[in-house]
């Protein structure tokens, strides 16, 4: 009989108590506001755990300047006192050792840390990349501003009733910013937050209905999986997943949860089913094959693999290039799937302002002949309509699309690339982007399939990467679809469970086209997961390669267009620019 493994818990698992953390609550005094150009004149910082103070630390350093008229009347600080205080080099190490393996607090955090961050760099010193809390941002979370106005410290000071009041010295509001963020702790207290991870992740826009229910998540395990919240009819509400299934589902009721819709859900939820998986890989194909299957209303990814488009090249004596929604067994050469029909017909202009295939619909006669279009009197087509191109001279270029999505697609890129250079050199610089956004949907999908058809073609994969504590998660793969995954404890032999997993693998009759067993997302997830630097083939069955000559060699040209729109479009995803909401001011 096998013993069982003892297991230590993780902290991620278990959440830090409050009153376990150790924090150090630090404060800067400066010559001025930028880290780059100016220099640390004092360093203040207190060390708490559970409310008690632990230590003080504080020094003035000798910065390499001399301090500017207006600072020294603010802080206090003038050369004089500096001139025999430690250097930088000397202070900054000595802080580092006080703080080490706390987490950092600080009223306005970016601006002390991004001062300690940057005299890490000017000495050589590596930065520790705390854990770090801002009482400023926390405030303004909490707050309303009826209680306080603004959320400087002397008001915060103020407020909480703090012991010392802010002065402008780094010990001094240091002292102030403790009290500060013991009186934010207790305010939190009283809402549910008891950990370090939910007072990272504090929202004011978690309403009372959803701390509420926030005992839906305590009976669920720590494991990794996926989480489906259902309502009262046991409907599925959202689906999603976690590497650890109680802390991700707990932030839904206490934490950061800004989306109007999940707190819409949230309170339409009455449990949440767990499905424990192996791997957090397992988690990730498991999500999304439950979003396909059940499609909540509260999902908006992943709920309809069946819109997927495809341009297909079609089998018949004079081909032309469609737009579909399904893969069928014809004969037919695919580019796909696309996202949505934009980019598809995006792909499509590509191919046709490199290869003179036929834009017209009708299906065109070996014998009888068929009017012309404008485009062969523009000598944009080779008019097999009007037999002027027989089957076998347009066979070429149909070949050449062949030879394009399935290996290389370098005279499509030469072609495109030769247009973008004339009208740049024209100045026609938005015709030369329309150019450049169409030959990046056509090479981007291209290396995509590659990729994807390289790992379908493959029989049977099985792969396997090692876990923080020294096992190995084991993944099983066929034709690109996840059949099996399992977890080998520290210190087993992998083999026997190899067999295991293989033996006990789903069965998989590959279907038509480049995708044959799977969806593009799932197999693009378990590719993702095997191309990892250190996942290790275990064993395969069959021939798992790409075109040396693929799209995926024009990867730095796709690197350069991203480049150029971001450039042009600066402010185009906004999701970084998202404000910090404070509570509502109270009406009567």
């Amino acid at each position: 009989m096998s013993l069982a493994i003892p297991h230590q818990a993780t902290f991620d698992e278990l959440g830090r108590p409050l009153r376990d953390v150790t924090f150090v609550v630090v404060d800067l005094e400066t010559t001025g506001g930028s880290a780059a150009a100016c220099d640390i004149t004092e360093i203040g910082a207190v060390k708490v755990r559970g409310g008690e103070v632990l230590g003080e630390f504080q020094t003035l350093v000798n910065p390499a300047g001399s301090i500017p008229p207006f600072i020294a009347v603010l802080t206090g600080i003038t050369d004089a006192m500096v001139a025999g205080a430690p250097r930088l080099d000397q202070a900054l190490p000595a802080f580092l050792e006080f703080s080490r393996g706390a987490v950092l607090v600080a009223h306005n955090a970016p601006f002390d840390l991004g001062f300690l961050r940057a005299g890490c760099d000017r000495l050589g010193l590596v930065w520790p990349s705390y854990e770090h809390l801002d009482t400023a941002r926390l405030a303004r979370r909490i707050l309303t501003r009826d209680e306080a106005p603004n959320c400087k410290l002397s008001t915060l000071a103020r407020l909480f009733k703090a012991g010392t009041t802010p002065c402008h010295r780094a010990l001094a509001d240091a002292q102030a910013t403790t009290d500060v963020l013991h009186g934010l702790i207790a305010r939190l207290g009283n809402l549910g937050v008891h950990s370090l991870e939910e007072l990272s992740t504090f929202s004011a826009q978690v309403t009372p209905a959803q701390r509420r229910k926030r005992h839906l998540a305590d009976a669920l395990p720590t494991d990794p999986g996926v989480y489906l919240f259902k309502d009262g009819q046991g409907r599925v509400l959202y689906v999603g997943k976690s590497r650890n299934l109680r802390t991700r589902v707990r932030t839904y009721f206490t934490a950061s949860e800004m989306r109007t819709r999940m707190a819409e859900m949230v309170g339409l939820a009455d449990r949440v089913d767990p499905v424990v998986c192996a791997t957090p890989l397992e988690a990730e194909v498991r999500e999304l094959r439950l979003i396909a299957e059940h499609r909540p209303r509260y999902n908006r990814r992943s709920k309809f693999p069946e819109r997927t488009v495809w341009v297909k090249l079609t089998a018949e004596a004079f081909p032309r290039l469609s737009t579909v929604r399904k893969v069928l067994d014809d004969g037919a050469t695919y580019l796909g799937p696309f996202a949505s029909l934009r980019t598809a017909e995006l792909a499509t202009a590509a191919v046709h302002e490199a290869l003179p295939l036929r834009q017209c619909t009708q299906r065109l006669s070996l014998r009888l002949l068929s009017p012309a279009c404008v485009l062969a009197e523009m000598r944009r087509c080779g008019a097999p309509c009007q037999h002027e191109e027989s089957a076998e001279q347009y066979a070429v270029h149909a070949q050449a699309f062949r030879a394009a999505v399935e290996g290389d697609p370098s005279a499509i890129v030469a072609a495109l690339t030769a247009r973008i250079t004339g009208l740049s050199r024209d100045q026609r610089f938005e015709d030369a982007a329309a150019q450049r956004d169409r030959l990046a949907a056509f090479v981007r999908t291209a290396a995509r399939l590659q990729r994807l058809s390289a790992l379908t073609r493959v029989p049977e994969l099985v792969a396997a990467r090692p876990t923080a504590d020294l096992g190995w998660d084991i993944s099983v793969v066929r034709h690109g679809r996840l059949v099996a995954a399992g977890l080998v404890p520290r210190g087993a032999h992998p083999l026997p469970y190899v067999d295991a997993l293989v033996a006990s693998a789903e069965t998989v009759l590959p279907g038509v086209g480049p995708l044959p067993a799977a969806t593009a997302e799932e197999t693009h997830c378990v590719l993702r997961w095997l191309e990892a630097s250190d996942t290790r083939l275990v064993r395969i069955d069959g021939t798992w390669a790409s075109p040396a000559f693929g799209a995926g060699a024009h990867r730095g040209w796709l690197d350069l267009a991203d480049e150029g729109r971001a450039a042009a479009r600066p402010f185009e995803d906004r999701r970084g620019l998202r404000p910090i909401a404070r509570p509502a001011r109270a009406t009567a």
